[in-house]
């Protein structure tokens, strides 16, 4: 048993999956939390997929935003939900509303209303905070997150750092003056730029974008602190950021390529797991009897393809840089708690 495996649910506060599309992820963040629960902690496990398929992995019919306790056979404890980015946007404009009533008019806002669940980036910048919030949350002492697939991911780790930009951007500055100042007291450059948005848009947008902005105001601060949090946390030792991929050539180029921009973003990768690989077979020595060569034909084939698997698995482990872990492809797929506990037996041993 390889102890970077068994350190990642005993040592870490928070478990990153990330990874390319339809290599199991969601199932292996649901196994790592299933191990967590059974090496004592009170784990949380949170998608930040819409889909069903963190509460198809876990036997369960649906999971909702709030987090949902699940019973099983272990020492510690074991709760799950799905990100809901609108509620989640929700809390936070109640969090940091500085006057009473602030939160309501903004909640009511046709323009917030309308974006909170549309700008891009807003799903990545929802999950970042929900990760924040369960950090915090004194109930779990280990939170394992599944990520949407490579790209979008690369959003999520960078949603802080974007929302930091947007606060600063000058356009931003821009439309907050008309709340800071008065729409009258702006000056005519304002004024005519918000005119040309209003002949493209419509009037009644920008005045219900004016009123989000002056509802808005003195709030920045907050979702600025509580970005730089994020950032922080992401970065801190206490995240283990874990790939997860296939033996597929194209799978293993995105893994090789997400690797490379946390990197870039000062993240290690502390393992890899490899899914569904095929299994290993000793030699085969050809016999004379025919009936019995096509099978010993299928079996040298499967033989190499899985020697192509692991050459591709050693090559991504060292260009990487992380200890890497093989999880056969299963004869069945994974919906239940003893199908996560034998993914979790590959995992850890």
């Amino acid at each position: 048993m390889a102890p970077p495996f068994t350190n990642l649910v005993v040592q870490s506060d928070i478990l990153v999956c990330c990874g390319p599309g339809g290599v199991g992820k969601t199932t292996v963040a649901a196994a790592l939390a299933v191990e967590g629960a059974r090496r004592g902690r009170r784990t949380v496990v949170v998608t930040i997929d819409p889909a069903k398929r963190l509460a198809d992995a876990l036997g369960l019919d649906d999971l909702t935003d709030t987090p949902r306790r699940i019973d099983g056979d272990w020492p510690g404890e074991l709760w799950a939900l799905m990100l809901d980015p609108r509620s989640t946007f929700d809390g936070l404009v109640t969090r940091y509303a500085p006057e009473p009533g602030q939160a309501e008019t903004i909640l009511a806002n046709r323009f917030y209303r309308n974006i909170a669940g549309a700008l891009s980036g807003t799903q990545e910048y929802m999950a970042m905070e929900k990760l924040f919030e369960l950090h915090n949350d004194e109930r779990f002492d280990l939170v394992v997150v599944d990520t949407p697939p490579t790209r979008n991911a690369l959003e999520f780790v960078d949603a802080p750092r974007r929302l930091t930009r947007l606060l600063d951007n000058r356009l931003f500055r821009l439309l907050m003056m008309p709340a800071r100042t008065g729409f009258r007291a702006v000056n005519l450059a304002t004024q005519a730029f918000l005119r040309t948005i209003g002949k493209v848009v419509g009037s009644e947008v920008v005045s219900d974008a004016v009123t989000f902005f002056q509802a808005f105001e003195g709030m920045e601060d907050g979702f600025r602190q509580r970005a730089q949090g994020v950032q922080d946390l992401l970065k801190s030792p206490c995240t283990a950021f874990v790939l997860v991929t296939s033996p597929r050539r194209d799978a293993a180029r995105e893994t090789e390529f997400f690797a490379e921009k946390l990197g870039e973003a000062g993240i290690d990768v502390e393992a890899l797991i490899v899914n569904r690989m095929h299994p290993r077979f000793a030699a085969v020595e050809v016999v004379s009897d025919p009936t019995l060569a096509p099978l010993y034909r299928n079996l040298s084939d499967l033989g190499r393809l899985s020697d192509g698997e692991e050459a591709h698995v050693a090559a991504l482990a060292q260009r990487v840089g992380a200890p890497a872990v093989r999880v056969p492809e299963l004869e069945t797929d994974v919906h239940d708690l003893p199908g996560l506990a034998r993914v979790a037996a590959h995992v850890f041993g």
